[in-house]
Order: C-alpha cells, then structure tokens, then sequence
C-alpha cells in the first residue's frame, strides 16, 4: 500500500522483462530508487494525470513520477504556471514541491527497456491504476499523457477504444469523468515538434477551464 492506495511491491514479480530490467539497474546503479515509483500528490485532488511509465534516469532514478528528466522539467513547470503546483521544482523528491489539487502517477510503474512497455505488461499494472482512480473521491479530469496511458484510462474505465480516440487537446467524457488528452512531454516530443510549450499549455488552460464548470 502506498498512501492508502494498492501499489506494487518493491519486488513486484508481475512482469518477467521488468523484473529484469529493475535488478540488472539495481546492479549498475546501487544508488537509485529502481523500483516501481508511487504515485504523487493528494489522493483528494480533482485532476489525475496519468504517464506512460517511469524514465530510466528520471522516476526510476529518483523515485517520483516524472521528476530528474526533461519530461519532468516541462512538466512540473506547466503545472506550477497553471495553479496545480507551488513551491520549486529542484528535480529531486527532497526538493519541497507540493501539488495542489492534483496527483500524478504512471499507466505502468516499473521503467521498461526504451521507455517502451508491452501490452501484457501494461495489462498486469491496469489493477493498480483502477485502484489509484476508485481512491479519488473528488476526481473530475483525468489527463492522459499518451496514447499508451490514454488506453489504460479507458479500459479501467470500462470505455471502448473507439469511443474516444487518442488526439491531443481533446478533452472526452468517460462515464463520470473527463478524459483529457496530451502528447507525451518527452525530450523527444519537444525535440522534434511534435509537441510546444504553447501546445502543452493550451490542454492545461482547457483542463483548468473544465475543473471550474466552463
């Protein structure tokens, strides 16, 4: 359990190639977190986002999501801009920040080989994603950063895919919820375009537009 939600193990044995993968880091790197990485912020916020998995040199390093890479840099400094964070970003866990209304945490929570988990491995954390939403009592918004994490909001959710296909900056109604969609803010989004600042921005205005009844 971590903060009262059902979390995996530290040795969580659910996925063969990320058991792996998490002991060969554990023996090149002794220091970092190399687990799977909890999840972050109050479990009575309004808005969840949902990432894809933990970075190699980011989460897996530091233990919290999306914190110590350039994913996080974007992040955390969109969430500060938009009322979903205060204090500083230092990009370590120690470093103070706290989330206001928001939570963030991962579709699958053990770092994959190439940043990139199976199906089968994204299917055997879903559990611990419907856990993380049916924890959320105030939970209006879920942000899906990917189309990766977007599948696994709508399967927890019981919603078909084609109900609601992946497309940034669309917001969709999932039952009770609004599911909102992003690019991933990974370096290589923002490297090759795919993804601004201006972009990430405008689903963040959208999301907080909707948490305040617009």
């Amino acid at each position: 359990m971590a903060g009262g939600v059902s979390a995996p193990l530290r040795d969580c044995p659910l996925c063969p190639r990320l058991k792996e993968f998490r002991q060969a880091n554990r023996a090149a790197w002794p220091d970092w977190h190399n687990a799977p990485v909890a999840s972050f912020g109050p479990l009575g916020a309004r808005l969840l986002i949902v990432g894809l998995a933990p970075g190699l040199r980011g989460a897996n390093r530091t233990g919290r999501p999306f914190t110590g890479d350039a994913a996080g840099d974007l992040l955390y400094a969109t969430l500060l801009e938009f009322g979903f964070a205060h204090g500083t970003y230092g990009a370590r866990p120690d470093d103070g920040l706290v989330l206001d209304d928001c939570r963030i945490t991962n579709a699958v929570r053990c770092v994959p080989p190439e940043n990139l988990p199976s199906p089968a491995e994204a299917a055997a954390c879903r559990p611990f994603l419907a856990a993380e939403i049916a924890a959320m009592p105030r939970l209006g918004v879920v942000l899906a950063l990917g189309a990766v994490a977007h599948t696994a909001v709508l399967r927890v959710l019981g919603q078909k895919a084609s109900s609601a296909p992946f497309a940034h900056g669309t917001l969709h109604v999932a039952g009770s919820l609004v599911l909102a969609d992003s690019y991933h803010c990974s370096r290589y989004n923002t490297q090759t375009g795919r993804l601004t600042v201006a972009a990430f921005q405008a689903v963040f205005r959208a999301v907080r537009q909707r948490l305040a009844g617009g």
